[in-house]
């Protein structure tokens, strides 16, 4: 069994920075990739930036120059540092994880979803 939980979601203004935090746990073998997907109502979900057990790291235009993807691999937890942040940046961010279990299997996990509000 594995969890993926995120954290450090909020109501920031324009401008403003916010962390957010994810970590996976249970019998985990290692990790392939991690990373952060938004999803607005109505819309479909769309990758934010990603991050391999290699550090190679991937990004959406809109977000290059302002989000910083990261990873620490001994806690298998995965940062997504947003810095000037904008309106358009409101939405429900979630949390994807490419795991393999200590069964050697490949799945995919999906976190909970945590809120980001960015007031204008």
């Amino acid at each position: 069994q594995v969890q993926v939980v995120e954290s450090g979601g909020g109501l920031v203004q324009a401008g403003g920075s916010l962390r957010l935090s994810c970590a996976a746990s249970g019998r985990i073998y290692s990790i392939e990739s991690m990373g952060w997907y938004r999803q607005a109502p109505g819309k479909q979900r769309e990758l934010v930036a990603s991050i391999t057990g290699g550090g190679s790291t991937n990004y959406a235009d809109s977000v290059k120059g302002r989000f910083t993807i990261s990873r620490d691999n001994a806690k298998n937890t995965v940062y997504l540092q947003m810095n000037s942040l904008k309106p358009e940046d409101t939405n429900v961010y979630y949390c994807n994880a490419i795991i393999v279990s200590d069964s050697r299997y490949k799945y995919q996990y999906w976190g909970q979803g945590t809120q980001v509000t960015v007031s204008s």
